[in-house]
């Protein structure tokens, strides 16, 4: 049996993709001030402490409350690369060779920022880490499904100009009350354009909102997927399509999805045949980046060695990488798991 201090000396130094991950939630305190003070942008509140204090959430709305203030601050190119470049800049740190990640336009679009502004600074940081440390990246165009989808629709428009940027698109913000059929239409137009899909699904919402993003939207990918496990008929069709679960542990414990990092559905997961990954979310609302939710699972789910394999491959495997792109990263995970005893 592989020790515990072994085994997370191996998640902390195996490759890793992150593919669930919301630029605008990697915005740490710190730098949120900075970018205010720069653009001259009145905050809520008069310090990094004080701020700090208020990344205490009781729910998903709370936390979104919070996230839509922060993003108000960000106003410039500058301010959209330096924000990603931070991200990338961190998560090398990590060992993260690959990341898929969101941006939501709407949510700048309505205070004036153009689209042009946001992808461009987002995507000069992904070329830029990609020529400094050869992380690779994909770049997810989110719809907030708190909005309508004629929303979503103008948003289309205007990414339609930047789309050899944009490589998928999904769907995020709050889930309850707000069902992925809402949004069928411009998901389909989105297909038609050639561009993968997914949503998120299953996080608060019943396992008829991952119905319908299986069966309405025709989702490629399923973001979060936690109440699935409720529906034996779900998790069946999940397995048989092969569709891949962008499980967030330390989002889950924050929003109170779970009580106790024990009682995380992950492991339940992996025996179900479900190809779970491990990704961070908004990792400086949510305590912790890709590092810190592999090292809680291992201190406190008993994961064990085959575990952990599989949700490293399962993410490379999930990724929208080419599978000669994937080869590499694989062959390399293999090795050091067999050199781990």
């Amino acid at each position: 049996m592989t020790s515990s201090d072994s085994l997370l000396d191996l998640a902390m130094k195996m490759p890793k993709t992150e593919l669930h991950l919301h630029i605008e939630g990697t915005f740490e305190p710190e730098q949120m001030f900075a970018i205010a003070q720069r653009n001259r942008v009145a905050l809520k509140y008069d310090s990094i402490d004080a701020l700090k204090a208020a990344y205490q959430f009781e729910n998903l709305q709370d936390f979104l409350d919070l996230y839509y203030q922060g993003m108000s601050v960000l106003l410039t190119e500058q301010d959209f690369y330096d924000l990603t470049m931070a991200y990338l800049k961190r998560v090398h740190e990590d060992n993260v060779v690959h990341v898929e990640i969101f941006f939501d336009p709407q949510g700048h679009l309505s205070r004036g920022v153009s689209f042009a502004t946001q992808v461009t600074g987002i995507h000069n940081a992904l070329a830029d880490a990609q020529q400094q440390f050869g992380m690779s990246y994909r770049l997810i165009m989110s719809f907030l499904r708190h909005l309508d989808e004629a929303s979503a629709f103008e948003t289309l428009e205007q990414a339609k100009p930047y789309l050899e940027w944009i490589d998928g698109v999904g769907l995020d913000s709050s889930e309850v009350g707000h069902p992925p059929e809402k949004f069928a239409n411009v998901f389909r137009a989105c297909k038609a354009l050639g561009l993968p899909v997914t949503a998120h699904a299953g996080e608060e919402g019943p396992p008829e909102y991952v119905w319908q993003a299986l069966d309405v939207v025709g989702v490629d990918r399923i973001d979060h997927g936690n109440r699935a496990l409720e529906d034996e008929d779900l998790i069946a069709t999940i397995k048989h399509r092969g569709l891949t679960l962008t499980v967030c542990p330390l989002s889950n414990l924050k929003l109170c999805v779970v009580d106790t990092m024990v009682e995380h559905p992950i492991r339940a997961m992996l025996r179900l045949g479900l190809k779970a990954t491990v990704n961070s979310d908004d990792p400086a609302y949510f305590g912790g980046y890709m590092n810190d939710n592999y090292a809680a699972l291992v201190k406190d789910t008993q994961i064990g060695k085959e575990e952990l394999y599989a949700l490293a491959c399962n993410a490379f495997t999930g990724s929208w990488l080419a599978p000669e792109d994937q080869a590499p990263h694989l062959a390399t995970l293999k090795e050091m798991f067999a050199h781990v005893r």
